[in-house]
């Protein structure tokens, strides 16, 4: 049976100076592409000029990034307009430089933003589209699109889900590692870290599951050094980071340094992480099969499907999903815990009720072309 998964994946694929290339980055830039190769497939199965899925992947890549960005800083953190207004729309921190991406985005925002692209593109009427044809085939790539960013979420253990001891629930020690690696790295004396479950001892409540860090120390290492680090560096990184690792900070650590047989030292460390819902991976799974089931509709319609049909069931499908994945997710921002229900599930409220509403709409408007007489 398994009783927990340790993830301690790098999120980085390589790194060149102050750049590097990340499997989220990877994976949102790879969603745009893939989707758009899926709506050359759909304009040309429907007759329709491939020439626009040019024009149409930009305003979406704009839209998305722009709105995903500003819709994370006016819902979480708008206090950074005043703050630091350069940090909402500049991917590098200056002192020192490095770059770090856009740090925050919210799904909510980019379909706000999605949305507004998509009305602005539809007022060009040589495409010969209405706002809700467009939007009907937009959504079927968004589904991917947003299966792929939320993998990338994966990896960057981040919108991490409550403790859970669920026999699937994942303990992300990669923040962790990352973290005592880089950390002070000229004159950081461990080689390389791992960490593995502890089969000795048994679970706590909550998510508390007992794991071993292996901590292997460069050539040359003294053992006053090695224990410096471990009380030190180790017992800061794994106290400060108490969403993915139950260490007091009352207690020492516990540890065993090891001289290997190459002479080299090498310490296991034993503490316990927190097993958590892989609430990523549970709304990546989800988006998938809302692309597939998105897509056998516009597979049975084409270009006679209704207006508004698919996108209906989209936002239908997708913000009830959202609503209900938001009870297994760690709130974001601190002020979400005074209020009822998060701001995910304010947020995903109103667009339910616009995808009902379109539903309605287009299932009326169908009967009533229907109806009309040839």
């Amino acid at each position: 049976m398994i009783s927990y998964i340790i993830w301690n994946g790098s999120p980085e694929i390589l790194s060149i100076g102050p750049f590097s290339l990340r499997w989220y980055g990877l994976l949102f830039a790879l969603g745009f592409l893939i989707s758009q190769q899926v709506m050359y497939y759909i304009f040309k199965k429907e007759g329709r000029p491939e020439k626009y899925v040019d024009t149409l992947t930009i305003y979406m890549v704009v839209a998305t990034i722009l709105g995903a960005r500003l819709g994370h800083v006016i819902f979480y953190q708008p206090e950074l307009f005043i703050t630091d207004p350069l940090s909402i729309l500049l991917p590098f921190e200056f002192s020192p430089f490095k770059f770090t991406g856009l740090q925050g985005l919210a799904s909510h925002g980019a379909a706000f933003g999605i949305l507004f692209a998509i009305w602005l593109f539809s007022r060009k009427k040589e495409h010969e589209m209405s706002y809700l044809q467009i939007l009907d085939r937009i959504v079927i790539v968004v589904a991917l699109t947003g299966a792929l960013i939320r993998f990338g979420n994966f990896f960057n253990s981040e919108i991490i889900g409550k403790p859970s001891d669920n026999s699937l629930a994942v303990v992300f020690v990669n923040r962790v590692t990352e973290g005592l690696m880089d950390y002070r790295e000229k004159s950081n004396p461990a080689e390389s870290i791992k960490v593995e479950k502890n089969e000795e001892l048994t679970h706590g409540a909550h998510g508390r599951v007992p794991i071993n860090i292996y901590v292997f120390f460069k050539p040359g290492t003294s053992s006053d050094d090695a224990k410096g680090f471990l009380n030190g560096d180790m017992k800061y990184f794994l106290s400060y980071y108490d969403e993915y690792i139950d260490e007091p900070n009352t207690q020492p650590l516990n540890y065993q340094i090891i001289t290997e047989s190459s002479g080299n030292l090498a310490a296991k460390v034993s503490t316990f992480g927190i097993a958590r819902h892989p609430a990523q991976l549970y709304e990546s799974i989800s988006c998938v099969i809302l692309f597939v089931i998105l897509f056998l509709m516009w597979n049975k319609d084409k270009k006679e499907l209704p207006e508004g049909r698919i996108f209906g069931v989209f936002m239908i499908i997708l913000w009830s999903l959202r609503f209900v994945y938001e009870y297994l997710k760690e709130n974001q921002v601190s002020f979400e815990d005074q209020l009822p229900i998060n701001m995910g599930q304010i947020l995903s409220i109103p667009l339910f009720i616009a995808g009902i509403l379109i539903l309605i709409w287009s299932y009326r408007n169908s009967s009533a072309n229907n109806s009309k007489p040839s």
